[in-house]
């Protein structure tokens, strides 16, 4: 026996649990805590792209659209509102919209929540409802469907964003800012043997700079509160590649702030509590990391052509990193490095689970086969 599932219809921003422009490593990590609700999780995307649109399915009824650039939920789609495995009871306003008993019909809709403009679905601000078990089926329905029949049964219900101008938005753009981005990370400005320049929303916030080999522990703690993860430094493999005294400079001790949320670790020598060195993450789907961290809306950013250029110029995640190692060093790419994160995961198989490194002068990009950039270290 399956327990009522209870959502809130919120058109233009959210659906019980989840908000509008929530994140997907904030919602498949809540998702995680609810496995009593939602036990089986389907995770859908194109494995040749790190921009891919992502979805979740959460069988029977919702599928969750997340936007390719910035992973944050822009569509919400609601279907079999009678399937019993479990019961959904759907709410607006505290009032009963649609249970498994009582089936939403297009004159139930207009009760509830007024005129509209004609067409084959109901189209409300934010919300909409569709008639048709799948929307793409829509070219091949019926004649004898008549879209004025008040006894109509409502199939699917989408939750999107509302656009000022009226005007429906395309589902695979971009979410505005909203509420649920309070706080978060919207860009990451790398500078080569320098650091990083992190600007959170709401975008007039304040941005806060960490520099390595001067900002400090605390100084981090202070700007961004605890980290999520303090992680002490164990796996020294890298160092039989280290020169002189570059491999003695890597000290008992050192340890990691691991800041999941924002996808940025910090590397901080145990001896001065300083930043060494920073790793920036892409949450490219398919590799070992997807969903460890938050995708980290990173851009490096090169030297500006003269002393008045306001534009320097970056190279940003979403770019493959044959362009990213022109922009670093135009010629010849440097040798890489093989490396992969599951051979410390027996039984463990993942489409991307072999990488290269690629070493420059204060830098080093972690990429997939097909290009993607995994990570970024800057030292």
């Amino acid at each position: 026996m399956f327990s009522t599932l209870e959502l809130d219809l919120r058109p233009g921003s959210g659906l019980g649990m989840f908000e509008i422009g929530a994140s997907l490593w904030n919602v498949l990590d809540m998702l995680r805590g609810l496995q009593h609700l939602f036990p089986q999780v389907d995770v859908k995307y194109d494995p040749d792209s790190s921009t891919t649109p992502i979805l979740l399915h959460l069988r029977p009824h919702l599928d969750l659209l997340f936007s390719g650039y910035h992973q944050r939920l822009s569509t919400i789609s609601v279907k079999k509102l009678r399937d019993p495995n479990p019961p959904l009871t759907l709410t607006y306003k505290n009032s009963v919209l649609s249970s498994s008993e009582d089936a939403l019909k297009r004159v139930g809709v207009s009760r509830m929540f007024g005129p509209t403009y004609p067409g084959d679905d109901l189209r409300y601000p934010g919300v909409s409802f569709s008639f048709d078990e799948d929307p793409r089926g829509e070219s091949l329905k019926s004649p004898a469907t008549q879209s004025d029949d008040r006894q109509q049964e409502v199939k699917r219900i989408i939750i999107s964003e509302k656009n000022p101008d009226g005007v429906p938005k395309d589902v695979l753009d971009e979410v505005a800012e909203c509420p649920a981005m309070a706080g978060e990370l919207y860009r990451a400005v790398a500078k080569v043997h320098e650091g990083i320049t992190m600007y959170f929303y709401p975008t007039a916030s304040e941005p806060v700079q960490v520099i390595i080999g001067a900002s400090t522990a605390q100084d981090i703690t202070v700007d961004l509160g605890p980290p999520l993860r303090v992680h002490y430094k164990e796996d020294d493999r890298m160092t039989i590649h280290a020169r002189g005294s570059q491999a003695e400079a890597e000290v008992d001790g050192d340890y990691f702030y691991n800041y999941q949320q924002h996808g940025i670790d910090f590397l901080i020598s145990g001896s001065t509590h300083v930043v060494k060195k920073i790793i920036l993450h892409s949450n490219v789907p398919g590799t070992p990391l997807f969903q460890r961290y938050k995708r980290c809306p990173w851009e490096i950013e090169g030297r500006p052509e003269d002393d008045e250029d306001e534009s320097p110029p970056r190279k940003k995640f979403f770019e493959r990193v044959e362009e990213i190692q022109h922009f670093l060093a135009p010629g010849e790419a440097p040798p890489s490095m093989i490396l992969n994160r599951t051979d410390d995961e027996d039984g463990l198989r993942l489409p991307s689970s072999t990488t290269r490194l690629f070493g420059y002068d204060g830098v080093i990009l972690e990429a997939t086969e097909s290009g993607q950039v995994v990570t970024v270290m800057l030292f």
